[in-house]
């Protein structure tokens, strides 16, 4: 059997992640050929990662790759807010992002495409941080417009944007990614508030005014549902920089044709 010395062993704990006890046992069981000790601690890692699958996940980052006119989203989840916040972590997220964004084309969603790429990387994540990971969703834009994005709180926000038009000189995408963070638009404009949404609310504001006449309650059922307008609507919501106007106002040519806003762990 082959000598198994202290710098083999830091080899490959430098190539794993994995503890030196272990390292030191993978060498001894593959007579120190570190290309086969690198397979026996990923066959070990992939034992491990079986057992924690059933842990509950509900921290992690999510990560936004753009390049020309595409861009992935992507939601990988932890246990816990430390592994989160591990810088490994972060850049195997990052990592994953690029990656699915480079293997996959078209535009909608690509959760189990994602999935597939990143089985094995997702794994040996698990082995060697130690703690139960899912890659939870994943989303690709792909437009004739322009993408915008930005991550909020390291990673606990991710926001992407899609426009089409003429967007102002003073006017950055990031600066729209923003906006949707801060203030949770659901649609982009009243038009694409469904039908019996407005109904309900029509039918809510005007229970709160009776007894007067027609001709008032509906104008003060239309004011009540602008206001309404101005709270779920992007384009709509006062602006994040100037809260006496507006998107639709600050950019009349432009298009806001939809957007992407994820939390870490929010209810699909």
């Amino acid at each position: 059997m082959a000598a198994i010395t202290a710098s083999m062993v830091k080899e490959l704990r430098d190539k794993t992640d994995a503890g030196m006890m272990e390292c030191k046992k993978a060498l001894q069981e593959t007579d120190g050929n570190m290309d086969a000790a690198i397979e026996f601690l990923r066959k070990a890692g992939v034992a491990k990662a079986g057992k924690r699958a059933e842990r509950q996940v509900k921290e992690g980052k999510i990560f936004i790759v753009a390049e020309g006119n595409a861009a992935v989203i992507v939601e990988v989840l932890s246990e816990t807010d430390f592994v989160a916040k591990n810088e490994k972590f972060f850049e195997y997220v990052k990592a994953a992002a690029a990656r699915i964004l480079a293997a996959t084309s078209g535009d909608g969603d690509i959760t189990a495409k994602a999935q597939e790429i990143e089985a094995a990387n997702l794994t040996q994540m698990i082995a060697t941080i130690g703690e139960n990971m899912q890659l939870r969703r994943a989303y690709r834009y792909e437009t004739a417009g322009k993408v915008g994005s930005y991550l909020h709180l390291g990673g606990k926000i991710g926001v992407v944007v899609d426009v089409e038009g003429e967007v102002p000189a003073d006017l950055d995408l990031n600066s729209i990614c923003m906006h949707i963070a801060a203030f949770k638009p659901s649609y982009v404009c009243s038009c694409e508030v469904p039908a019996e949404a407005i109904a309900k609310e029509r039918e809510i504001a005007a229970a709160q005014i009776q007894g007067k006449p027609a001709n008032i309650v509906d104008k003060i059922v239309d004011g009540k549902i602008n206001k309404w307008y101005s709270e779920i609507c992007l384009v709509n919501q006062p602006w994040i920089h100037d809260d006496k106007t507006t998107l639709a106002k600050i950019a009349p040519k432009m298009t806001v044709k939809r957007f992407i806003r994820w939390e870490v762990g929010q209810e699909l």
